[in-house]
């Protein structure tokens, strides 16, 4: 077992960090715990310096307890209801933990929460709803406010029908359930997110008619459901006859509004011809923002060659990652090249009924990056450059963190998906200036880093795992 705490300044002999980047860091590298029989792993967060990992092992769950020198301290088996629980998520909220999960008992599903200090101690407990009989066990799906204080747990019955629930988690009370049915929804045709606010009120959002032959009928179909009223409304934003390629919608509790950074297409949902900002006031709908920018030729140079610029101006390897608020109500808006290609590997003297064995090939390269201000006109834009390939399971060391500051935004990430490789960062001004600085160089280190589930904890400290060859690693940063 090996701990190394790493100075920037000190040695950057062993780090190989470039003479470029100036500002101190510690990185800190755990000790390596093996996977087992994990279902499932997630980072808690910091408390008093101790970082804590939690295990979803098929019969147990359990957590682990990393000091401030990323040692493994102690271990502590939950104890749950039910035969065999299924958790549905954890989650910090300052100097304690929630972690929600579902159980049957007596043939009724019920939903319970279990409140937990720094220490794994239990400190309070509630069922959060008792379901009763189902005929089957539904797949319930959580998600957080912004804020992290509200939780809403939904799921969806016969594609059409959806139970929610919303769950204040400083008070372990329910705040309010509601079951209801879209009009003409059908779930997954219509079906494109949904989101709960700091006060605790659904946002519902389908995409209805994106087809080719419906374009110009083409809109979204916004639901917001404002519980402690028991009031439901409903209202439409016309796309302005195009197609949705792709699309992320964020709440924005400060200035009250829902906001929506989206790929467009002309003649179909599968080509990108541009993106599109919207803005939806929460007190009045009707009032929304929407505005289009069509790619241009510079940034389409850096996706694509000069002879599919002439032939195609369109995309189609391209998504919307993040969108990251402004505080002024506009948003920035993150798109990245990413590319799957499945191929068909096998021996061709292989028997008869063999079945030939698909093979993944995933590239995440460039991203495009938009800031855009709350009228939907264009404040700044720039491509980061970025190249990375990976085959299989190994995507999950592709692609990005995103670390956020007041001033700056830091793109984290791996230079290459290999045993061996430099890790890398883009910090991006509010002005759009950025720079690029080397992080680290993993040789010798035995981690790969998996910056997807990256956690922020504040503005200077990132936790990120690692896995490699079945052993889990944690890696603390601190600027």
């Amino acid at each position: 077992m090996k701990n190394f705490t790493l100075s920037l300044l000190a040695c950057l002999n062993v780090l190989l960090i470039t003479s470029n980047f100036l500002l101190a860091q510690k990185i800190t590298v755990s000790e390596e715990v093996p996977l087992r029989s994990d279902r499932n792993y997630e980072l808690i967060g910091l408390f008093n310096d101790q970082t804590l990992l939690f295990r979803d092992h098929v019969d147990e769950v359990e957590i682990q307890c990393f000091d401030s020198e990323m040692q493994l301290k102690w271990e502590e088996e939950l104890d749950l209801d039910g035969r065999d629980p299924k958790v549905l998520g954890v989650q910090q909220v300052e100097d304690y933990f929630i972690l929600l999960y579902r159980f049957r008992k007596k043939s009724k599903t019920i939903v319970k929460a279990h409140k937990y200090d720094g220490n794994a101690r239990l400190m309070d407990s509630v069922t959060i709803k008792n379901y009763g009989f189902l005929f089957s066990t539904p797949n319930f799906e959580v998600i957080r406010s912004e804020d992290r204080t509200k939780v809403l747990i939904y799921y969806i019955d016969k594609s059409k029908i959806i139970n929610a629930v919303a769950f204040d988690v400083p008070g372990m009370t329910m705040m309010w359930e509601k079951a209801f049915k879209p009009e003409g929804m059908l779930y997954p045709r219509d079906w494109q997110q949904i989101l709960v606010d700091d006060t605790g009120n659904l946002h519902l959002i389908l995409s209805k008619d994106n087809f080719r032959s419906k374009k110009k009928m083409h809109y979204f179909q916004i639901h917001q459901y404002f519980g402690m009223d028991d009031r439901l409304h409903q209202s439409n934003v016309s796309l302005n006859g195009k197609l949705t390629f792709d699309v992320l919608f964020e709440l924005d509790n400060r200035n009250n509004q829902l906001v929506a950074a989206g790929l467009y297409g002309e003649k179909t949902v599968t080509k990108a011809m541009g993106y599109y900002y919207l803005r939806i006031p929460s007190d009045n709908p009707k009032a929304y923002t929407f505005q289009l920018h069509e790619f241009s030729l510079e940034m389409l140079s850096t996706f694509l060659d000069k002879k599919k610029i002439k032939k195609n101006r369109g995309l189609i390897e391209i998504v919307v990652e993040d969108v990251v608020l402004r505080m002024d109500g506009g948003v920035i808006a993150i798109f990245e090249k990413a590319k799957l290609y499945e191929r068909r590997t096998g021996n061709i003297y292989r028997s008869f009924n063999e079945p030939f064995i698909n093979s993944v090939d995933y590239y995440f390269e460039e991203m495009y990056i938009a800031s855009i201000h709350p009228d939907g006109d264009l404040h700044w834009g720039n491509v980061l450059h970025k190249k990375q390939f990976a085959q299989d399971g190994e995507s999950i060391y592709g692609s990005y963190f995103l670390f956020t500051t007041p001033s700056s935004l830091r793109f984290i990430f791996n230079d290459e998906v290999k045993y061996e490789n430099t890790v890398s960062e883009y910090v991006l001004r509010g002005d759009g200036n950025y720079k690029r600085n080397s992080v680290l160089n993993t040789k010798d280190l035995k981690i790969r880093l998996r910056f997807r589930d990256a956690m922020q904890v504040n503005s200077k400290v990132l936790l990120v795992p690692s896995e490699m060859r079945n052993r889990i690693k944690i890696v603390k940063l601190e600027y």
